[in-house]
């Protein structure tokens, strides 16, 4: 008997009059906002304009709420197109089921078209936008807690999420693997954003760094998990995924930081400087008259010498009038 738990809640939907508000949906909108804002500040901070991480999130945030659907129903296919199932709850994406591998992989396709809009680099702003996807991902993670999904094994650990009956659930207590990864996420958000201030991370490497990171949490995570997946080699099909995505983003970094070494200097055109930049220009404008009345004093001063220089018979010659 576990003394100490975390509690499930009795339903994932509050009505508000005729409007379900749904707990799972509720987390994914926030973390949506928590990521554009996030990433709103590092992109100004990197000399871009503000709003324009919203411009191209209009493009980049639906595709990948497709994207990540897909995912999920291509590799679940079974929870809808067997016998016996409906497959119009492929499209009730507020039961749950998003795939981060295929948000991330569509959203990219919409952020790029974004960029091209704005004539922006992509890299530049996944860069920008990075931690702040990290920290969606934390934020969404409560979703399935809503839903009483994607929990871990049996155990009685005082952390442990209690579940109740259900359809394809038992009751009992199990590991709150929403909780692991949620943790992790900003866990990952944090090494980002030190890793970029302390290395310059440019050129995608810190969306780089953010991927590997979270391939290493997810990969230990999936293998805990009790729900129902694919197996190749023993292995869960996710936990494959995150160890092929996490080779390929540690050799972005390697072979980016090799070929374009150090960070972007302009991340948007037209976007006023820092204002670092701006205090340093103001600083040698500044400077430029005092030098200039220099220049101009220095001919003067030369000519005084002359006029009272003593000649070598030792008397002074005076200016002529």
């Amino acid at each position: 008997m576990n003394l100490a738990y975390i509690p499930s809640p009795s339903t994932g939907v509050i009505d508000l009059g005729p409007i379900p508000l749904r707990g799972y949906a509720f987390c994914i909108i926030i973390g949506v906002f928590v990521a554009v804002w996030f990433g709103n500040k590092r992109w100004v901070a990197r000399g871009g304009t503000a709003g324009t991480v919203a411009d191209i999130a209009v493009w980049a945030v639906p595709f990948g709420l497709v994207g990540g659907r897909l995912y999920h129903v291509i590799t679940d296919y079974q929870l809808y197109f067997s016998d016996g199932e409906d497959w119009v709850d492929a499209f009730k994406i507020w039961q749950g089921g998003l795939g981060i591998w295929g948000a991330i992989a569509l959203g990219a396709v919409g952020a790029w078209i974004g960029c091209r809009r704005r004539g922006i680099p992509l890299p530049a702003w996944a860069d920008a936008l990075a931690p702040g996807i990290a920290l969606a991902q934390a934020c969404g993670r409560w979703g399935n807690w809503f839903n009483q999904e994607l929990y871990g094994k049996a155990t009685d650990v005082p952390w442990a999420l209690k579940i109740s009956d259900g359809p394809n659930r038992v009751a009992g207590t199990y590991h709150p693997t929403f909780l692991y990864e949620s943790l992790w996420c900003v866990g990952v958000a944090l090494l980002v954003v030190w890793a970029d201030r302390r290395f310059k991370l440019g050129h995608g490497r810190a969306f780089a760094l953010y991927v590997a990171a979270y391939c290493a949490g997810r990969a230990w995570i999936e293998y805990m998990r009790v729900d129902e997946a694919h197996h190749i080699l023993g292995l869960r099909l996710n936990v494959w995924t995150a160890l092929i995505v996490f080779v390929l983003a540690v050799t972005y970094i390697v072979v980016s930081a090799k070929v374009r070494p150090g960070r972007e200097e302009i991340v948007e055109p037209g976007a006023p400087e820092p204002s670092d930049k701006t205090d340093d220009a103001d600083a040698s404008e500044a400077d430029e008259p005092e030098a200039a009345q220099a220049d101009t004093d220095a001919p003067k001063a030369d000519a005084d010498e002359d006029a009272v220089a003593p000649k070598a018979d030792g008397t002074a010659e005076t200016a002529k009038g």
